[in-house]
């Protein structure tokens, strides 16, 4: 079960199979926490169990979902939610995140679709967060997603995504990069859009990399080092909402361990300029 003095604070790193032997070997005493994918761990024995296992027993672990499709169509599925409970549970994760999209119509599009900015997807998200903190038994924290289509409604995208925290009330999960390459492809202030959001329900940060198509067209890859821009709009998210635990997304290309610390250096020191205000999750 959950250890109640477990916390997540400073900067963590998402654990990905390719980094386990390099982790374990090394054991970092400068990661802060490890945050994991359900979905790529949940059911596995044997070696893969007992990596787990090991690694929550060295760092406070956070999770964050995939598949959960909070704004889809299709019925909640509160069976995966059930056994997604034991996981969090097993394992003591300190805290479970989702996206604020849509992954199913009828079956997977293995892809995080977005909503239209409307009171409906307010509403229908808003409900099934309710419902899935009500099976979990916890608060979570839901996730602003990059996008690259028009997605105007009723509000604007901090507007919406303000709303559906407050009617739900759980958590953001607040993606700098997501808002930052979001803020080039649809032409708004990404600083007006942080101070525009709850500072007081910001849980944790993410930070990553993304892939310059154009001029005015950027892809949230995770496969590339963070950019000058990025770090500069954390230290913007630091200054609205105090300092925040904060990961490092990696997904693929990933570099040599040694590198991915020296990322999570920068966070270290973004957050010790900050560190007055410094919130801890428990």
């Amino acid at each position: 079960m959950s250890d109640p003095t477990r916390m997540l604070e400073g900067a963590g790193l998402g654990l990905r199979r390719a980094l386990t032997g390099a982790l374990a070997e090394a054991h970092p005493a400068n990661i802060g926490f490890l945050e994991v994918t359900p979905e790529n761990w949940m059911g596995l024995g044997g070696r893969y169990a007992r990596d787990l296992a090991f690694f929550a027993e060295q760092w406070p672990l956070a999770s964050h979902g995939l598949s959960l499709s909070l704004g889809g169509p299709d019925p909640l599925d509160e069976a995966f939610i059930g056994e997604l409970k034991a996981f969090l549970d097993t394992n003591g994760v300190v805290l479970y995140s989702e996206h604020l999209s849509y992954c199913t119509d009828g079956g997977h599009l293995y892809d995080l679709m977005p909503l239209p900015f409307t009171e409906e997807a307010v509403h229908h998200l808003a409900g099934r967060i309710r419902r899935t903190q009500a099976i979990l038994e916890r608060r979570i924290a839901v996730e602003n997603v990059s996008y690259y289509a028009d997605q105007s409604g009723d509000m604007d995208e901090a507007a919406f995504v303000t709303a559906v925290l407050e009617e739900a009330d759980c958590d953001l999960l607040l993606d700098v990069n997501n808002a930052y390459v979001n803020s080039v492809n649809h032409g708004y202030d990404p600083v007006r859009f942080i101070h525009s959001l709850p500072a007081e329900r910001i849980a944790y940060m993410h930070v990553a990399g993304h892939y310059r198509e154009s001029e005015r067209l950027i892809i949230d890859t995770h496969g590339a080092a963070v950019v000058d821009p990025v770090w500069s709009l954390l230290e913007t998210a630091y200054r609205h909402a105090g300092v925040r635990p904060t990961l490092l997304e990696r997904d693929f290309n990933l570099p040599s361990l040694s590198e991915l610390l020296d990322e999570l250096g920068t966070i270290r020191r973004l957050q010790n300029e900050e560190g007055h205000d410094e919130r801890r999750i428990a």
